[in-house]
Formats: structure tokens, C-alpha cells, sequence
């Protein structure tokens, strides 16, 4: 063994070692004491290891790690092109300006094009619409599902709409027959953004399919919270091809090239080609056929979520066995709505979705009051209607938008609703105490 080895496999074990000391769980928990999270980072020595052992290669950005970790994700998620970027929300800007390409024709979506999308959702699955000048239509949700209410497509369409954008509610996926039939009818484009949902599943045309992989592209969050985590990440995915290139053009500057980090003449004519009004043989390199960004992530990251992947089957299985643990407990739970699983769907549940009814006695706000004041932490559904939101309000006369109807739906979910977490480092002691803390209240 060299030097360097036998040095890397010292620190490799005291990084072992550091996390027992250090981050191991410990399982003392005193109710009403200890905080109850609604979510939070699921990782043991194996992340810390590939991290460091990332780190001491010093491949800052992306490169082998990033490499593997593409390759494994698509692998695991069924689909032949997964590229990283550094968040979830990077994710959706991709996926949405990817379909801005002017190589896409008459299927390019341009400024004032119509893309349909919900009110009641985290706002990054908006704002790359908005922003790009694209118009979103916005309809109302299914309040037993979190998601959105498919019976309002058709009113939605015009022949402006070029697309449908929106997310699978908590893990639940949204209707996705009604959706993909209803894209295919008018020849539009379909993103799911499967932020919450990584390892849900829908069965469609004959098969079990996970979400994400059903549309034309999909994108997945890699936060502390969500069902795997790099700290920061993202990732979009897809079957298509020629959408794979435009992502990666659009994450990787613009640039026309596709040679990984490191690499230089993959196309073997990088000082040959004619691009544009660019001289004769200007290097490939820099050569930018979109305005893009740079929104990769680093190979320490994907160090780290090649270790998550390790664990994904896990902990999707332990969400659901947590959903079905808080369903039955809260069954009997006075005044409140629980969720629903989508027809033909396994979600990978990412929160427990309630709904205070209507005639429950008591407020939304009362009850998670209650629970915070209890060490149970709570969150409401994201935005809950977005359009009432101060991005909104002041920009007003400067962001175009639709909306069918009034969106009953969509303001009860921001006055009526929240949600619990599943995560899998929640204990059975934890998800019970959740459980008789929320009776507690509603049925005293």
C-alpha cells in the first residue's frame, strides 16, 4: 500500500470513528422535551466517508462522483438521461427553459406561451415560468389529495398552452392518467416535478412506472428534508435525448460543447466546426448555442448522494410504513380531514397532509399552535395560494397570469391545512407522540 493510501484509509476510519462520537442518534427521547422535526438529514458513517474522501481527491466541481451518481439515480429511477444540478429549484428552472430551446420548433415554448400549474405548491415550480415571460395558468386543487384538480385541464386550455408544470403534493402523485391523456391530446409538454415523491409510483399503460419518469421530463430536490439529501442538490431526468442535451447545455453555461469536466475534443473536431457567424474553427469549447447558467453541483455532493441511493429503497419503505402508522392513529381524531393516495399510485410519502374541517370547532392555526407549543413541529403546504403572496401583490401589474375560477380549493388548503413528517429517523416513540398529541387537542 502507498503512502497516500495507507494515509487516506487512516482518516477514512477516524471519519468512521468521528461519526459515532459525534452524529450517531442517539435514542433518548422525553416527550413533550424533545422536538419532534418534521423532517431533517437520514445518514450515517457511509456520507461522511465519501464526502471526505471526495474532499481529498479536491475535484471541486463536478466530476467522477457526479458522474456515478447520474448514472446510478437514472438507473434506479428507470430512465436513460439524469443530469445533476445544485437544487431542486435549479431542477425546475432546467426543465422548463430545456423546452425554451429554439431547436424545438413549433413545440418551443416562447414568451407569452401558456403553462398550466397550481396556486398551491412550493414557488419555484412557478417562478421559472414567470420569469422566463411565459404565462401561468393557474387551477385549483382536490382537497382529499393535495393535488391539483384535473377536472379543470380543459377549462385551462387555450391555444396559447404549450405545457403542464406541477409538483406531486407531499409524495402523493397527482392524477396522472387524466394529466398525461390530456397533454397527449393537445400535444404538450409535461414536467412533473417529483421533488417530494422520489420513489412514488403510478401505474399507467400497463405497468408500474415511478413519478417523475411518466412526463417528459421530471426533477427531483436533494434539501436535508426531502427522501435524500446532499445539503444542496438537485437533478432532472428524463427519456428524451434531445431534451438531455438542452438541460445540459442550459446548466452548463450555454455551452454547445459536451465534454465532461476535464475532457477536452470528445467530438474529435473541436477546432473544425462552423458555428454560427463565429470564424471557421473556433473552439468547440466555447462555443454557446443557448444563454445558460451554471448550476452544477459539486463532486463532494455527489459523494454524498451516491451513499443516499444506498439507502433510497429504505427509506422509502419506512415513509410508508410511518403514513400508514400516523393514518391509523389519527383515524379516530375529531374535526380533521386525512389524506387520500391517488387511485393506482404507491406514494413515497414526503408529509402527513390534514385538513382542519370546516366544522371541526376549532382553527388550523389553533391546533398547530397547539403542536408547536408542544415540541411537534409543523408546516403548512409551501405557499398555500402563491397569487396571495407578497411576490404577487407587488409585482402585480408586471407578472402576466390566468386563473380558472376563484380557487375555493386553493385558499382553503392556505387557511385549513398542514402537514406532519414522516422522515425514516422518526421513531415509533415520536410518530406515537405526534399522534396523541394532536387527539389531545381535537378531541378534549
Amino acid at each position: 500500500m502507498s503512502k497516500k493510501d495507507e494515509l487516506k484509509k487512516q482518516i477514512l476510519e477516524l471519519t468512521r470513528q468521528y461519526y459515532r462520537e459525534v452524529h450517531e442518534p442517539k435514542p433518548a427521547f422525553v416527550p413533550g422535551e424533545t422536538r419532534v422535526n418534521y423532517g431533517g438529514r437520514y445518514f450515517d458513517d457511509a456520507e461522511m466517508v465519501n464526502l471526505v474522501d471526495a474532499s481529498l481527491d479536491f475535484w471541486l466541481t463536478a466530476g467522477p462522483w457526479a458522474h456515478k451518481f447520474e448514472t446510478r439515480l437514472a438507473q434506479w429511477l428507470g430512465v436513460k438521461y439524469c443530469s445533476l444540478c445544485n437544487s431542486g429549484s435549479s431542477a425546475n428552472l432546467l426543465a422548463l427553459t430545456a423546452l425554451t430551446a429554439p431547436e424545438l420548433g413549433e413545440r418551443q415554448i416562447r414568451r407569452g406561451d401558456e403553462v398550466i400549474t397550481v396556486a398551491a405548491g412550493f414557488p419555484t415550480t412557478v417562478a421559472c415560468i414567470v420569469q422566463y415571460g411565459a404565462v401561468p395558468v393557474f387551477v385549483d386543487m382536490d382537497i382529499a389529495e393535495g393535488n391539483i384538480d384535473t377536472t379543470q385541464l380543459e377549462a385551462a386550455f387555450s391555444p396559447r398552452t404549450k405545457a403542464v408544470m406541477v409538483a406531486h403534493s407531499l409524495g402523493n402523485p397527482f392524477n396522472l392518467q387524466a394529466v398525461v391523456d390530456f397533454c397527449r391530446q393537445h400535444n404538450l409538454w409535461l414536467v412533473e416535478d417529483n421533488c417530494d415523491a422520489l420513489g412514488s409510483e403510478y401505474f399507467i399503460d400497463g405497468e408500474w412506472r415511478k413519478t417523475g419518469t411518466i412526463g417528459d421530463i421530471g426533477t427531483s430536490s436533494f434539501y436535508p428534508p426531502h427522501h435524500m439529501t446532499m445539503g444542496e442538490g438537485g437533478a432532472v431526468y428524463t427519456n428524451n435525448a434531445e431534451l438531455h442535451k438542452y438541460v445540459n447545455s442550459y446548466r452548463d453555461w450555454g455551452r454547445d460543447c459536451w465534454c465532461v469536466g476535464g475532457v477536452d475534443n470528445t467530438c474529435g473536431c473541436r477546432f473544425t466546426g462552423q458555428f454560427g457567424q463565429l470564424p471557421a474553427g473556433y473552439d468547440h469549447k466555447y462555443v454557446y448555442s443557448h444563454l445558460g447558467y451554471n448550476l452544477k453541483a459539486t463532486d463532494m455532493q455527489a459523494a454524498i448522494g451516491c451513499a443516499q441511493l444506498e439507502k433510497l429503497d429504505f427509506i422509502v419503505q419506512r415513509r410508508r410504513e410511518n403514513f400508514d402508522i400516523m393514518y391509523c392513529g389519527l383515524q379516530d381524531a375529531r374535526g380533521l380531514l386525512l389524506p387520500e393516495p391517488q387511485k393506482n399510485s404507491r406514494p413515497s410519502w414526503f408529509g402527513f397532509f390534514i385538513t382542519v374541517k370546516e366544522d371541526a370547532g376549532y382553527t388550523r392555526n389553533e391546533l398547530t399552535s397547539y403542536l408547536e407549543d408542544h415540541k411537534v413541529q409543523t408546516r403548512n403546504l409551501f405557499a398555500g395560494n402563491l397569487l396571495r403572496h407578497p411576490a404577487f401583490e407587488q409585482y402585480r401589474e408586471g407578472v402576466d397570469y390566468r386563473v380558472i375560477g376563484k380557487l375555493p380549493v386553493t385558499d382553503r388548503i392556505m387557511r385549513d391545512s398542514f402537514w406532519l413528517g414522516l422522515y425514516p429517523g422518526m421513531t415509533e416513540e415520536r410518530l406515537q407522540y405526534m399522534i396523541q398529541t394532536v387527539k389531545n387537542f381535537t378531541n378534549k
